[in-house]
């Protein structure tokens, strides 16, 4: 395609580049989009397809110009792409089309770039893995977790005391200092969901007793406009229950699952503790890992990718609209570090031959597949539906990847 390409910005991994198109090859893709429009449109007194160019050109002048200038800007870019050489991150953007026919057509295409990473310096970092010891005190913290888990709630008629869940009518005088109607809550008391204030009057009232009196919201409320502020609060309590906790012995132990006894509970609580910390240690040093390569081969990240990294996580985390401007700034940092992660696992990957191969994946789903005392081949199949396969050789290229870093780094106890 005959373009003229004049680079006008050049600064880390974004180019814009000013693309002028000549009259006459865009009046060639003008004679295609009429000739288009010659064979579709309908006209009266012609058959559909049969209207003569010339009254099709002059009915229909300003949809064949703008479909022929998008034709002449996709196929422009497309030629500048590879005329340029460029690797994009992602589609281009087209800006200040400027077009009057007989003249050359204008437009600027701003494109990010998939940066290259040199990483020239990934060996010799001193990385430390944190302890993966499980305590006696760890355990007894996870089995009172599950004895909580177990809680019976009973009806008391005793006033509530701090631990106790009580359903209430509760109202807050607004700004002019009258009590709205009363909403129902149900709270655990000590438990935060309540100002201290609010939970003292509850703590005044027995069943179905209505207390009411000036409540002083504390200076740490999460509302600025409301810290420090008095006011007349209401409350009715219609009902308070007790937590009772199920006694730790052999009962409980088969209660929680396949276990005969509290022993052997505990061996099975801390097995599976021992091997989340190793998992999360395991994190750690990767984290720490990544850190140490990409502070010493600095490199850019596209924005684009960022983004599209934290627009999945705020659909899959089902973000209101609301809180997507907040959860958009506090999870940017994470999304563009998993970016760079991605990135140098990449490259190594390519540059040193060790991406997962099919029969590294194959090998893997006959793990699976024996565990679950399953065949092969019908595991294949449902990770095939699933598209679970990709997901698979990504874990084992990665797991290649670290192996290999972990070779050429040291790694010491924390």
């Amino acid at each position: 395609m005959n373009i003229s390409i004049t680079p006008s910005e050049q600064t880390g991994i974004s180019r814009r580049l000013q693309i002028s198109v000549p009259p006459e090859t865009v009046a060639v893709y003008e004679d295609q989009a009429a000739k288009k429009y010659a064979t579709q449109v309908r006209l009266p007194g012609f058959r559909p397809g049969k209207a003569p160019p010339s009254m099709v050109r002059k009915r229909f002048a300003e949809q064949i110009r703008q479909e022929a200038i998008e034709l002449v800007i996709n196929e422009a870019f497309k030629e500048a792409i590879e005329r340029e050489q460029l690797k994009l991150a992602t589609q281009p953007h087209v800006h200040d089309v400027k077009y009057v026919p007989g003249e050359a057509l204008e437009f600027e295409l701003h494109c990010e770039l998939r940066p290259e990473l040199s990483l020239t310096k990934i060996d010799g970092f001193s990385i430390s893995r944190r302890s993966t010891e499980v305590t006696d005190e760890v355990i007894e913290e996870q089995i009172e977790r599950l004895r909580e888990q177990k809680a019976n709630w009973s009806p008391i008629t005793d006033k509530p005391a701090p631990g106790d869940m009580v359903t209430v009518m509760l109202s807050t005088a607004d700004a002019s200092g009258v009590l709205p109607e009363s909403k129902e809550y149900r709270l655990v008391l000590g438990g935060g969901q309540a100002i201290p204030g609010i939970e003292e009057l509850i703590m005044e009232a027995n069943e179905g007793d209505t207390v009411e009196r000036t409540v002083r919201w504390p200076e740490d409320f999460p509302d600025e406009t409301q810290r420090g502020s008095t006011k007349l609060a209401r409350v009715t309590l219609q009902d308070v229950k007790r937590k009772s906790l199920p006694a730790l012995d052999d009962a409980f132990a088969r209660e929680i699952g396949d276990f005969d006894t509290m022993d052997v509970l505990r061996v099975a609580v801390r097995t599976d503790m021992s091997a989340q910390a190793t998992r999360e240690g395991e994190v750690d040093v990767r984290s720490q890992l990544v850190e140490k390569i990409v502070e010493a081969n600095p490199f850019e990240v596209p924005a684009s990718w960022t983004q599209q990294l934290v627009d999945g996580y705020m659909q899959m985390y089902g973000v209101p609209d609301a809180e997507k401007a907040r959860f958009n700034v506090e999870f940017r940092p994470m999304a563009e570090q998993q970016v760079r992660r991605d990135l140098i696992v990449d490259t190594l990957a390519e540059r040193e031959s060790l991406t997962a191969s099919a029969s590294d994946v194959d090998a893997r789903v006959e793990e699976m597949a024996k565990a679950r005392n399953a065949d092969p081949g019908q595991v294949y199949a449902q990770l095939q539906k699933a598209g679970r396969l990709q997901e698979i050789e990504r874990e084992l290229t990665e797991n290649r990847v670290f192996a290999w870093l972990l070779e050429r780094n040291t790694v010491s106890a924390a």
